[in-house]
């Protein structure tokens, strides 16, 4: 049952009944005021809100950016004597990586090492770091073979999905906590800084 509004004749409105009032339909009241009234609502409602602020512009391809962070990892290392004053290992770390900084290119990543260690000429090897959805940082590893000149700079070489195309470097110095007799080490990267930057994909990334 429709509801009905009743006004006075004074209102100057047009008159459809037959005494001193006159009835108004609910659409006519709701045309004469309600779709401003609602506007007005919205307007008001929006100047009260709070203000977003415009997006952050995506880090241009070439643009160099820089981070830093931890590097905490566990393996084994096999070595042979190479004489009275000279050792060759085979090393192979896995761990975490966390990396901070506005600039960093990931927060975490899988990072895994697989180096052979010279006392005598140092050290050479290769990296992978695998972040949360599996795309991959390639780099290659050189620095100094002694516990005492263990200074290490890796050189990114390119990667997988987000990082296809990455170039850059790094360094850090490592050291460690567990060298136990059957082989097995831990230990961590101290000073771990570097800088890199995008490049133009490639399908699939550069592999090493």
């Amino acid at each position: 049952m429709g509801l009905l509004i009743r006004a006075r004749r004074h209102d100057h409105a047009p008159c459809l009944g037959n005494g001193d009032e006159r009835v108004t339909e609910p659409s006519s009241v709701w045309g004469a005021w309600g779709r401003p009234a609602l506007v007005a609502l919205a307007l008001a409602a929006a100047a009260c809100g709070p203000v977003a602020e415009p997006p952050k512009p995506a880090p241009a391809s070439g643009e160099w950016r820089e981070f830093e962070g931890s590097w905490n990892a566990a393996g084994s290392r096999r070595t042979i004597s190479l004489g009275a004053d000279r050792r060759g290992s085979i090393v192979d770390l896995r761990g975490t990586m966390l990396l901070a900084g506005p600039g960093r290119p990931g927060v975490g990543f899988r990072a895994e090492v697989i180096a052979l260690v010279d006392s005598a000429t140092g050290l050479v090897g290769r990296s992978i770091w695998t972040d949360e959805r599996g795309d991959q940082v390639f780099s290659d590893l050189t620095g100094e073979g002694t516990a005492a000149r263990n200074h290490i700079t890796g050189t990114i070489l390119g990667g997988t999905g987000r990082y296809a195309g990455v170039t850059g470097s790094y360094e850090f110095s490592w050291r460690f906590v567990i060298e136990a007799e059957d082989g097995s080490i831990q230990g961590s990267a101290v000073g771990l800084k570097g800088r890199f930057r995008l490049g133009q994909p490639t399908a699939g990334g550069a592999r090493p």
